[in-house]
C-alpha cells in the first residue's frame, strides 16, 4: 500500500516548519500529498521592513500569506491544497486567533482574539469539514501536531483537537455521499529531546556563524538547558524519522517563501547535529535537524502493520 499523505496545519508556514521534509519526500516519490490549512494567518507578526505595512491589516496579510503558501507548496512539490473553511457547508471563514510569546519558543493565547478565531470554532463543525476531506482524499497517512500544538499556539492546539475528532468521524458510516474512510496511520510531529538540545548547542558553533554572516546580528540563541516546548519528546519515543538531507533544498526554499514569518534561513554544513537554521518573529535561532521526527498517535497502526510502505527517506525507528 503506497497511498496518500494528508497534513493538517493551522497557518501558512506550518506545513514547512513542522512537516516540510515529509511532504517533500512524499511528493518526490510521486505519491499524492495534500495540505489542509485552517486559517490564512491574518494575525501573524510580520518580519522586516519590506512587509511591515501588512501587520495589523488582516485581509492584506491573509492575501499575501496565501501567496507565500502557494510558493512554499511548489517548492515542496505539493500540488493539492485547501483551506479548511472551504469545506464547511455554512458561510464560515476561520481566522487566525493570534498568540503571545510567553517564553523562548513557547506561545500562549492572545488577549484580543477576534470573534471568528479558529480557536473558538465549533469543534463538530470544523471536524466535520475535515472528515469530509478525509473521505474524499482517502489518505493512508495523516500528519498533524501533538496535543500541545508544538509550542502552544492556540490554533495549533485546536487543529490537533479537530483532526482527532475528524479521524473518528471519517471512519463512521453516515448519510454523506462519500463513503467512510478509516485512516490507518496517524503521525504527530515531534522532535527528540536530546537531538534538539544537541542541535541547539550547535547553533552557537562556527558552522552556523559562517552560514549566517552579518544576518546573524540581532538574533539570539536558545538555551539548550532551558525548558522545552511540547514538541520535544524523549528520543526513545520517536517512531518515524524522515531524512532531511535529500530534500533540504526543497525544505529551505519553502521556508524562504514564507518571508513575512521566517528569517535567517540558511543551509549549514560541517556539523552533524543540524543541517540548517532559521528564526521566527521572536528572533530566536532554531535548527533544522538532520531528521524530521514523528510519533504514532494513540490508536494508530504502525505502517508495517497497516501495509503502508514508506517512501525512500522515511524510516521507522527500531
Amino acid at each position: 500500500m503506497t497511498g496518500g499523505l494528508l497534513a493538517v496545519h493551522a497557518h501558512p508556514d506550518d506545513e514547512s516548519l513542522a512537516t516540510g521534509a515529509l511532504l517533500a519526500t512524499w511528493a518526490a516519490a510521486g505519491r499524492p500529498a495534500t495540505v489542509v490549512t485552517a486559517t490564512r494567518g491574518e494575525r501573524g507578526e510580520v518580519i522586516g521592513r519590506r512587509w511591515a505595512r501588512l501587520e495589523g491589516d488582516g485581509p492584506a496579510l491573509a492575501e499575501h500569506r496565501e501567496g507565500e503558501l502557494a510558493a512554499a507548496l511548489r517548492a515542496l512539490g505539493v500540488h493539492d491544497h485547501g483551506f479548511l473553511d472551504e469545506a464547511v457547508t455554512a458561510d464560515v471563514r476561520y481566522e487566525d486567533s493570534g498568540m503571545a510569546w510567553v517564553g523562548a519558543g513557547r506561545a500562549g493565547a492572545s488577549d484580543d482574539a477576534p470573534p471568528d478565531a479558529f480557536a473558538f470554532a465549533p469543534l463538530a463543525q470544523a471536524a466535520g469539514a475535515l472528515a469530509h476531506l478525509l473521505r474524499l482524499r482517502r489518505p493512508h497517512v495523516v500528519a498533524t501536531y501533538e496535543p500541545g500544538g508544538g509550542y502552544g499556539h492556540p490554533d495549533h492546539v485546536r487543529v490537533h483537537e479537530v483532526t482527532t475528532l475528524a479521524l473518528e468521524l471519517a471512519a463512521r458510516e453516515d448519510d454523506t455521499h462519500a463513503p467512510a474512510h478509516a485512516v490507518p496511520v496517524v503521525l504527530w510531529s515531534v522532535a527528540g529531546s536530546a537531538a534538539l538540545r544537541r542541535a541547539q548547542h550547535a547553533l552557537a558553533g562556527d558552522a552556523v556563524r559562517a552560514a549566517l554572516g552579518r544576518d546573524g546580528r540581532g538574533l539570539t540563541l536558545p538555551d539548550p538547558a532551558g525548558e522545552q516546548s511540547s514538541v520535544a519528546v524523549p528520543d526513545d519515543e520517536v517512531d518515524v524519522l524522515v531524512d532531511v538531507a535529500p530534500v533540504r533544498h526543497r525544505l529551505l526554499a519553502a521556508l524562504r517563501a514564507h518571508a513575512t514569518q521566517v528569517q535567517a534561513v540558511r543551509a549549514v554544513d560541517g556539523d552533524d547535529a543540524l543541517l540548517g537554521c532559521y528564526a521566527l518573529s521572536n528572533a530566536v535561532l532554531a535548527p533544522v535537524l538532520p531528521a524530521e521526527a514523528y510519533r504514532y498517535a494513540p490508536g494508530s497502526a504502525r505502517a508495517e502493520d497497516a501495509g503502508v510502505t514508506w517512501p525512500a527517506g522515511v524510516r521507522p525507528v527500531a
